[in-house]
């Protein structure tokens, strides 16, 4: 099919998964933005636990979302039209413009997925003729050799739309010359006529030391290195498990937070505002032993809350958690984090897992009851907190969840529509909403309260507006790559291929 539309496109395409095309395409739209451009992002299948909800109710992945605000629009749907949120380690929920379709075993997705192509095209071709340029984002590898033949997201996407495409090998892990002569060599002749340039990415060092290499790559896959991209210190949102940031396990605040690392963890995105604050360190802790003794203990989101709580049960962070809840640490759940703080969790239809489970104890930290349905709640929201150190803080938040929660305490917040969100008592606190610490009211207010209760003054470490902070990431981004590849090859490609 030829690009008959008007906007013109670009894939980034990678050598496996972490290789860094998210980050790439958040470039791009930045750039091309910079340069005067209507552009969006587009990536046709996302698998992800980080998700968005949109302004109209509608599920997508956190990766097009953050690309959408570097290209300074508001996020779409239609920019992510299939989301994939992985449930065990065979199957997934498959979201499909938004909307659940159901939950599929992989074989299962794997034959249905032919059927979501003109959905996917649709998405796309709504998008060309509002935009200018579409950045479209493939997912792991195209030369997964296994997948090839119904490709919807690498290769098979390109053909589908007719993109020419970028493809980005991850030097920081090494190998980076025998990933991108690998996965061209293992491609089709037709596959590899649409690699315009190859990209190497999150190089440290003195480039000129790769020129040797880079003159051989060229010989032999006979495509252009179009740049070399250093690894850039900037803080934007990751997509996934393999985000740094999980990694972080101590920090060098004044305020330390300890964020308990899920297996199942989803929307870790929520705490990007935290970290960015001065005075709050944020690390990850997924074993007893390295919960210490932080300032505030936060329960994440989930994608399935009741094999996490099981986990958190069985590895001894349930004591270690009650424990320090006892001795005065205050505990903020969100969403599944919130249920698991609880007194019960039923999941009667095997909603989650697949495995009914008639009652399973919460953390008992919390008086609230929560049974899970198959219905799922997804809506944007504004609040106001009204408990204790927070109250009057105003939140601009979503909810994705499964299950309808009884709460019999004070609320945490009041929805715009007056309904009670969440729930309090002493110190501990849960709420559904995602998002809640981005409008940057809640955040100073937590600030505020924990560095008092440490003894420190909160006028130490400045408030910083998550939005400016965001905005000043994407430029330094967009510089850094914009001066690392050449854009005017980049712009020849898109022309070409118009």
């Amino acid at each position: 099919m030829s690009n008959t539309n008007r906007a013109r496109c670009i894939m980034v395409q990678g050598t496996m998964s972490g290789a860094g095309k998210s980050l790439l395409c958040t470039a791009l739209c930045r750039i091309f933005a910079q340069d005067g451009l209507r552009v969006a992002p587009f990536k046709s299948q996302n698998m992800a636990l980080n998700s968005y909800v949109t302004r109209d109710g509608l599920e997508m992945g956190r990766a097009q979302v953050v690309q959408a605000q570097a290209a300074g629009i508001e996020p779409d749907v239609r920019m992510n039209p299939i989301l994939l949120k992985p449930c065990s380690d065979t199957g997934s929920q498959v979201i499909v413009r938004g909307e659940v379709r159901g939950q599929m075993p992989a074989a299962e997705y794997f034959r249905y997925k032919k059927q979501l192509v003109p959905e996917i095209l649709a998405a796309y071709q709504s998008l060309a003729e509002e935009y200018d340029v579409l950045v479209i984002e493939g997912a792991g590898s195209p030369a997964e050799i296994n997948l090839k033949a119904d490709d919807i997201v690498n290769m098979g996407l390109a053909r589908l739309v007719n993109a020419p495409v970028l493809l980005a090998g991850d030097i920081d892990r090494g190998g980076v010359f025998a990933q991108l002569y690998g996965t061209v060599a293992l491609l089709e002749r037709e596959e590899r006529a649409r690699i315009g340039g190859l990209v190497i990415n999150k190089f440290r060092g003195d480039p000129t030391i790769l020129r040797p290499g880079l003159s051989m790559l060229e010989e032999r896959t006979h495509l252009p290195v179009l740049g070399v991209v250093p690894y850039l210190e900037v803080d934007v949102d990751d997509e996934d498990s393999l985000a740094p940031c999980l990694g972080t396990a101590s920090v060098h605040k004044p305020i330390d937070i300890a964020v308990i690392r899920l297996p199942r963890i989803s929307n870790f995105t929520d705490f990007t505002p935290l970290e960015s604050h001065p005075a709050l360190g944020v690390r990850y802790v997924s074993e007893a032993s390295a919960l210490g003794h932080p300032d505030l203990i936060i329960l994440p989101g989930t994608k399935n809350t009741v094999e996490d709580l099981l986990w958190l049960r069985q590895n001894g962070l349930e004591a270690a958690i009650l424990k320090a809840s006892a001795s005065d640490t205050p505990v903020l759940g969100i969403c599944g984090g919130y249920q698991m703080l609880g007194q019960t969790l039923s999941d009667p239809d095997g909603t989650e897992g697949g495995v009914p489970v008639r009652t399973l104890r919460g953390l008992e930290l919390l008086p609230v009851k929560t049974v899970f349905t198959a219905e799922k709640t997804r809506t944007r929201v504004q609040a106001v907190t009204e408990s204790g150190p927070f109250a009057g803080a105003r939140l601009d938040g979503y909810e994705i969840h499964m299950g309808r929660t009884q709460v019999e305490g004070a609320a945490f917040c009041r929805l715009q529509d007056g309904t009670q969100d969440g729930c309090c008592r002493n110190l501990v606190y849960g709420t559904y909403l995602h998002g809640l610490f981005d409008t940057g009211e809640l955040t100073v207010k937590l600030a505020d309260w924990l560095c008092t209760r440490k003894g420190l003054s909160p006028q130490q470490a400045a408030p910083v507006s998550h939005a400016a902070y965001q905005q000043r990431q994407f430029d330094r981004l967009a510089d850094g790559v914009r001066e690392a590849l050449d854009m005017q090859a980049i712009y020849r490609m898109m022309e070409e291929y118009r």
